[in-house]
């Protein structure tokens, strides 16, 4: 085992003596759905859920971990891990008890740009289930939560690590020739990729998922690794405004993906110059 993912098993040990914690608004809408939980539906919960990427890794993993007498398979969607969890042992179980917004409350820098990135995953999801149902792929709601999780590793940092992620995104903003990879690895001591490659062995997360979020080398070969990958850079690209220098890249990948032409991409991406192009 190399050094860096010494590293990232250290911290991911950290990680196991703590919960998970929820966004703010996460706990308050699953309060106000608890206080009618005779009349609730697994499909309220998880249309909560599906919008913050802590609870869903949450959901996911807790269920997976513990296996229902009649689940068969691995789950990869939220509304289903609910059903076999039952709205009892879901609000038993995972009900929040530490919030993201209250743990960085002294470090407004920190969850602002967690807040940023994990807008920037809600692009990406919405991108990849956008195209998945483009491409008729019947379990579109796997690619949102692919996408929507992708970055994961490094949210947790954000809550976790708030003062080193400050120091890397401020050495980045200063020297932009910088590569994340590099940055990380002279910061924490390892990438985060490595860190949510153990994350995702720990915490028994199905193995779908796991390929589905693997986006090196081989496996982007697979049309929808590919869509999660072509859906999180076009995400994180577009995030710096829509002049980002590697759109261009995108949109050509993405018109290659889904067979169209680049102007197509444009319109199906709601690009904001798309109207111009008519």
């Amino acid at each position: 085992m190399n050094d860096e993912i010494n590293d990232a098993v250290a911290w991911l040990k950290n990680l196991r003596k703590i919960n998970i914690p929820v966004l703010k608004q996460t706990a308050r809408e699953l309060a106000k759905l608890k206080e009618d939980e005779d009349n609730l539906s697994a499909r309220a919960i998880s249309s909560v859920v599906l919008n913050d990427p802590f609870m869903v890794f949450k959901v996911l993993s807790y269920t997976n971990s513990h296996p229902g007498k009649h689940q068969v398979q691995d789950i990869l969607e939220v509304e289903q891990a609910i059903i076999m969890l039952g709205t009892s042992n879901f609000f038993g179980h995972l009900s929040p008890d530490l919030l993201v917004d209250d743990r960085l409350k002294s470090n407004m820098p920190a969850l602002t740009h967690l807040l940023k990135l994990i807008k920037i995953a809600h692009r990406a999801a919405y991108y990849a289930a956008d195209w998945a149902a483009l491409r008729k792929d019947l379990h579109s709601e796997e690619i949102w939560i692919a996408a929507l999780l992708h970055d994961f590793a490094e949210m947790l940092m954000w809550c976790f690590a708030p003062e080193k992620m400050n120091t890397i995104f401020d050495m980045q903003k200063n020297d932009k020739s910088l590569r994340t990879k590099d940055v990380q690895q002279e910061i924490l001591g390892f990438h985060t990729s490595d860190l949510q490659k153990e994350l995702i062995k720990v915490y028994a997360m199905p193995p779908l998922l796991v390929q589905l979020m693997n986006d090196d080398g081989e496996m982007e070969k697979d049309n929808r690794v590919k869509n999660v990958s072509l859906a999180v850079n076009l995400a994180r690209h577009s995030a710096n405004g829509w002049d980002d220098a590697a759109l261009p890249d995108d949109y050509a990948a993405i018109a290659d993906f889904l067979h169209v032409d680049v102007e197509r991409v444009l319109y199906i991406i709601k690009h904001p110059d798309a109207q111009s192009l008519n």
